[in-house]
Parts: C-alpha cells; sequence; structure tokens
C-alpha cells in the first residue's frame, strides 16, 4: 500500500477525468459502493475456488460479530447494489461504471499493490453480443483517448454450466494422465472447478497443459453462435484480437466470453485489464435472472504503462501572487478571491517576509507566472507580473487582471 501525491497522482487524475467522459457519453452511470462488504457476498459470488477467497481477501469479524471483507473487486458489490436498491426489476438496460480501491494480500509484483484502484465498466440487462462489443468498443476508446495504440483483445467463450459437464469430463480424464505435473492448487481445483486449472501461473502447470481439451470445442449451439457473432462485431470494428483458449479469468462467475486486453507496452506482463459475461450471477447473490457484462482495468498499472510512454503527466502550476506588507496581504487575499471565482489558477504567498524567499519558492515549484503586489502597486491600480522563463515584468491594471491571466 502506497500514498498518492504529485506527479503520480495526476496520471490518476488525468484517467479518471477521461473515464467518466468516455463512459458518459456511451451512457453509463457512475456507481459508488463501501469498502466493506459482508464476506459471503464473494463467497457467493466470486467462488470459494478462486485465490481471492482462498488466498487474498482482508477479512474480519467486526464489533458486530459479522464476517466483513475489504472488497477484492468491485463486481459482486455492484450486482449487491442493484438488487438491494431494485435496479433490475424493469425491462430496460442498466448500465454503471465505478472508480475505487479494492484490497487483496497478494504476491507483489510491479504495478500491483494491496491496496489498488479498478476502473470498470458493468451493463445489465442486455445478453446480445452486440452489448459486449459495444461495451469492448467503449473500452478499447476510453485506452485510445489515454494515448494507449498496442492493444489487442485476447477473448474465449468458457459456454455455460449446462454445457460446460463434457468439457469437464473430457479435462479430467486429460488432467489424470498426467497428475504428477500438476500443483496441489491444481490438484484441488481439478475437483471443485477444472477450468481454475487453466487458470494456474505456476509454468510446470502450464506446461503440463499442453495438448489440453479446448472448451470452445465443447460449446452448446448457442454459445458457439455468440462467439461466432461476437468475433464478426469485432472484426467489422477494426478492434484486433485473437482467440485463447486458456483464458478463463480467475473469477467463477463468467459465462460464455471471457476476454483480456493485452498490450506491448508492458513487456512481459501484457494483460492489461480483463472481464467478461455473468448472466448468473445476480440470480445466485439473490436477485432476478438477469444477463451482466463488464470488465475491470487496475488504475495503478495503467498510470504506470501512461507514465513509462509518455512521460509526466501535463501539469501547468498556477500564477503566484506574491503580497508586500499588511496593506497587501488583504488586498492580495481580496484580489485571489476575485480570480477564483473567475475561475483562474492561483496560489496566494501567505508567509508574508522577504520578497526573495516567495522567488525562491516559486522557481522550485516550476512557477512561470509571478504576480507582486506591493505599496507601490497597490497606489498606482496595477499589479507587477513577472514571466519567469524570460526575467521580463510588465504591469498589468488591477481591473484585467482575471482577462489577462485567463488568457495567457
Amino acid at each position: 500500500m502506497r500514498d498518492l501525491f504529485g506527479a503520480e497522482l495526476r496520471w490518476f487524475q488525468h484517467i479518471e477525468e477521461t473515464a467518466h467522459r468516455v463512459f458518459q457519453r456511451h451512457g453509463y452511470g457512475e456507481i459508488r459502493t463501501p469498502i466493506l462488504e459482508e464476506l459471503e457476498v464473494f463467497k457467493r459470488s466470486v467462488g470459494e475456488s478462486s485465490d481471492i477467497v482462498n488466498k487474498e481477501m482482508y477479512q474480519f469479524t467486526d464489533k458486530g460479530g459479522r464476517e466483513v471483507v475489504m472488497r477484492p473487486e468491485n463486481t459482486a458489490g455492484v450486482v449487491r447494489a442493484a438488487i438491494q436498491h431494485k435496479l433490475l426489476t424493469s425491462n430496460d438496460p442498466v448500465l454503471f461504471y465505478y472508480i475505487g480501491q479494492q484490497f487483496r494480500y497478494e504476491r507483489m509484483q510491479a504495478g500491483r499493490y494491496r491496496q489498488f484502484w479498478q476502473i470498470g465498466a458493468e451493463s445489465f440487462g442486455v445478453a446480445t453480443p452486440e452489448s459486449e462489443a459495444e461495451s469492448l468498443l467503449m473500452l478499447y476508446s476510453f485506452l485510445q483517448e489515454l494515448g494507449l495504440k498496442q492493444l489487442r483483445f485476447s477473448i474465449n467463450s468458457v459456454g455455460t454450466p449446462a454445457s460446460r459437464p463434457a468439457f469437464h469430463a473430457a479435462f479430467r480424464a486429460f488432467f489424470a494422465e498426467r497428475a504428477d505435473r500438476f500443483c496441489e492448487d491444481c490438484h484441488r481445483r481439478i475437483e471443485s472447478n477444472p477450468l481454475r486449472v487453466l487458470d494456474c501461473k505456476n509454468e510446470r502447470c502450464q506446461a503440463a497443459l499442453e495438448g489440453h481439451p479446448v472448451i470452445t470445442d465443447h460449446l452448446d449451439e448457442a454459445s458457439a453462435q455468440h462467439h461466432a457473432r461476437l468475433k464478426a462485431l469485432l472484426t467489422d470494428l477494426s478492434i484486433p484480437f485473437e482467440e485463447n483458449p486458456r483464458l478463463v479469468r480467475g473469477l467463477d462467475y463468467y459465462t460464455r466470453t471471457a476476454f483480456e486486453l493485452l498490450s506491448s507496452d508492458l513487456g512481459a506482463q501484457s494483460a492489461l485489464l480483463g472481464g467478461g459475461r455473468y448472466d448468473g450471477l445476480t440470480k445466485h447473490l439473490g436477485g432476478p435472472e438477469v444477463p451482466a457484462f463488464g470488465w475491470a482495468i487496475g488504475l495503478d498499472r495503467l498510470a504506470m504503462v501512461l507514465q513509462q510512454i509518455h512521460g509526466e503527466a501535463s501539469f501547468t502550476p498556477p500564477a503566484l501572487l506574491i503580497p508586500l506588507g499588511d496593506r497587501a496581504a488583504t488586498a492580495a487575499l481580496k484580489l485571489a478571491r476575485q480570480l477564483w471565482d473567475a475561475g483562474v489558477a492561483l496560489q496566494l504567498e501567505t508567509r508574508g517576509g522577504a520578497l526573495k524567499k516567495a522567488m525562491a519558492s516559486a522557481n522550485r515549484l516550476g512557477i512561470q507566472t509571478v504576480l507582486i503586489l506591493g505599496e507601490g502597486e497597490l497606489d498606482g491600480g496595477t499589479v507587477t507580473v513577472k514571466h519567469m522563463a524570460t526575467g521580463e515584468q510588465e504591469s498589468w491594471p488591477l481591473g484585467e487582471m482575471a482577462s489577462k491571466l485567463a488568457s495567457h
């Protein structure tokens, strides 16, 4: 866990502002859910066989004796909120996005933290491949607006609960022939959810999977048609993608489409985000049976990638207003208030003291425009303006400060 400020935080703010703009123009509304949720929400949604529930959650008993967790992801909380507030009772699509902190006690690696931020989008009420293509297009546009270019989707279909038994049988038979090559976790997963074996990060297990049965060969007809239609739509939209038969994602609630977005800018850790369809989750959590599709992206890693590509986030320091003397300090507060009310970015020097000290601060902060208000300026109804890059000075009338700074 870490503190955010300065240059790194500016990338976070830029990403968040872009997310609000892009998602809202697609008709998505923001939702904010509590950081603390009941443990059962994640056991029932993420799945007891998942690493998140087994290894990574911050969970504890609160003072009221309730088993609670610090949310490890946000989809389950959004579904819980939608059910609790009866937002899924009409036939209309419900479109949400969120930006917030998540918590997982997981292995440390570059760009990953135990307190981390995610941006995600969830659509409820539409089961079509078209709804998925629209969501993926929104995501693609969002990342392009941030300046990422080397992007492609990795997609798979994990079918439906009704279609999986045939795949499970074939996969268990394959696993049994080489069981000694798989890790202890995979031996546990093969019993609870065979798909989770495909998601194991152990290199030895990944090697042992060579030649495994492919789940898309065992899809029901409707899931196969759904998958084919999504691929056709992505092709028509000129959105790059590849099929990945081992892609199942880390959560148990996915049905049909599962995907990741890959960026070559990340090097070996190429998966930037992921998501998929989870048609059964709302009913599983006690709500109506509503189709749903969503994804989440790690804000921490995204900020890291953007900083690697573009360097520091663009930042223009505000002008600095320096009053000299008590009379000027009072006048400076009034002037600053007028400028702030007019929307001008301005920092006010409030320490008093020598001009030299304030100018040294302006240099360290990278401030380009310094406004000096002393006795002479007050008597003349002007402000002395120093342009730090050139060292030039000029006088501006007090009454024209807002317009001049806005156009400067």
